[in-house]
């Protein structure tokens, strides 16, 4: 149905905005962004968030409960699931290069209420992501504080077990520097990116290329262990695919293998953060595919070959789960390792935690310029070209929570929520496909409509892998949403405004 001939009726909230408008509304000089990164940025932005704790931690994790040696092919397996996902987002950002990511896609294929709740969605995945990031940051400064003898007030060191709530300074800190690096541009932000993924990715080739020498053959014995039954799960802590098909996960043999990378597709999270700088490439066509798959290909092998070389260093039933890396070097009688790993670990979480709020920024200032959030936070700022009024906003909101708040318990709405965008995302391109086959796309994506309709499958798997409680969280998150969306955003947006001259309207 035309929107002309029902601009605020029962079909308005599923009102299209057409790609060209889209496009159009980049170029308007008080919320256009400056155009300044390249494919090569790109990358490094992915390698930069992709890599992250999900290396250091969850390796000895999955080996040791889920998968052993095997562990490997379940970062695999992931990886499979994600560049599903990658080559849909590639197409996207190719065909769309407005900031926003998941949000500005659906907007352009979906309609606006669906665009409305993906991007509520993204809001609270990368708020919630870049403040969980930075309290785990803090933990590991503290910890090298402390082996030289530095020690925070126990006031000043996060929530205490004993004493209640704490101010974790450090995250706080952390999350106001970066706050004030991306307002002053993506260019300057790219450049400590690369220094800092640089040095990241430096201790990780260290841990390979060291540790392949202390390999011992029989811990690869047996590579892939006996299945075993998981403990089942009782009430909202039980994973919702056992509460619906009765269905019992199982830890190790082949079925272990893809229970195992439910768990390690955790360590992927964040090559979708690539897209919502399109509008901030100067050849997005170009750019946006090499740097989505670019990033997601080369994490994708430092996660193998670190798997393998971890569980032949030390039997994957003697591996440490809080510090795999570190304790498998100590295992070898090398504990100098221990100390560098965990600088690298901290290092690798500075750019994590910019680039988690890089992309909420970018979301949050998406939905401003369109009218969905007030256009007041849209203003981009003179000098820069940087969306400084959301960025300061939200940069300060999110460092008063990762100072006063442990919120370890809500990190997998951040799962949750990146698994949600995926399947949207797949949803969207193929649709949008049907309905503006006219587009030039320098990327397509192939095997048209299955790739996409496998990319759903596996998302919506990985999702029911998750606790209940967590689609319990999410739920009320979304409900919140749909309310916030009726009471402000439908009256306010931009679509149910009359258009502007010569701006294309939407005809779905």
């Amino acid at each position: 149905m035309s929107t002309e001939t029902d601009p605020t009726g029962r079909w308005g909230v599923f009102r299209t905005k057409t790609v060209e408008q889209s496009i159009l509304d980049t170029e308007e000089p008080e919320h256009a962004l400056k155009k300044s990164l390249s494919a090569l940025d790109l990358t490094v932005f992915g390698v930069g968030v992709i890599i992250g704790t999900g290396i250091f931690v969850l390796t000895g994790k999955v080996a040791k409960e889920t998968a052993g040696p095997a562990t490997a092919f379940a970062f695999v397996a992931a990886g499979i699931v994600c560049a599903l996902a990658a080559i849909c987002y590639a197409e996207f950002a190719s065909t769309v290069p407005v900031a926003g990511s998941a949000y500005t896609f659906s907007y352009a294929s979906l309609g606006e209420l669906p665009a409305w709740i993906i991007g509520w969605d993204l809001v609270l995945e990368f708020a919630l992501g870049t403040a969980v990031v930075a309290v785990g940051w803090s933990g590991y400064v503290r910890s090298l504080m402390d082996n030289v003898g530095w020690h925070l007030p126990q006031g000043l060191a996060g929530t205490s077990e004993t004493e209640g709530f704490g101010f974790d300074l450090l995250a706080f800190l952390l999350v106001l520097l970066l706050t004030g690096i991306l307002v002053l541009g993506m260019k300057l932000s790219a450049r400590v990116t690369a220094v800092v993924v640089l040095i990241k990715v430096t201790v990780v080739l260290v841990v390979i290329v060291a540790g392949a020498f202390f390999i011992n053959g029989a811990n690869y014995e047996p590579f892939i262990p006996e299945p075993v039954n998981q403990p089942p799960g009782s009430g909202l802590d039980a994973p919702l695919v056992q509460l619906i098909f009765d269905y019992q996960p199982t830890n190790f043999g082949v079925m272990g293998i893809f229970t195992a990378a439910s768990v390690v597709f955790f360590a992927f999270i964040g090559f979708d953060i690539v897209a919502t700088a399109a509008e901030e490439t100067r050849l997005p066509q170009r750019d946006m595919p090499r740097g989505i798959l670019g990033s997601l290909i080369i994490c994708t092998v430092l996660y193998v070959l670190v798997s393998v070389v971890v569980t032949g260093m030390q039997h994957y039933t003697r591996l440490s789960v809080d510090a795999p890396l570190a304790d498998a070097f100590k295992a070898t009688g090398h504990p100098w390792y221990a100390g560098f790993i965990s600088f690298g670990a901290a290092v690798g979480l500075t750019t994590v935690c910019m680039i988690l709020l890089l992309g909420q920024t970018r979301v949050f200032f998406a939905m401003s310029r369109d009218g969905l959030l007030p256009r007041f936070f849209s203003r981009v700022h003179w000098k820069f070209g940087t969306p400084y009024r959301a960025t300061v906003l939200l940069g300060v909101l999110i460092a008063v929570i990762a100072g006063f708040t442990s919120i370890a318990e809500l990190a997998t709405l951040v799962n949750i929520g990146t698994l949600f965008a995926f399947v949207v995302v797949a949803i969207g391109v193929v649709i949008l496909r049907r309905t503006r086959p006219d587009l030039p796309r320098s990327f397509r994506t192939p095997l048209m409509p299955w790739l996409p309709v496998a990319s759903v499958a596996a998302s919506l798997w990985l999702m029911l892998n998750l606790p209940a409680e967590t689609w319990l969280r999410f739920a009320i998150w979304m409900a919140l949403g749909v309310v916030v969306y009726a009471a402000y955003g439908r009256r306010h947006s931009r679509l149910h405004a009359e258009p502007r001259s010569g701006a294309p309207r939407s005809t779905r």
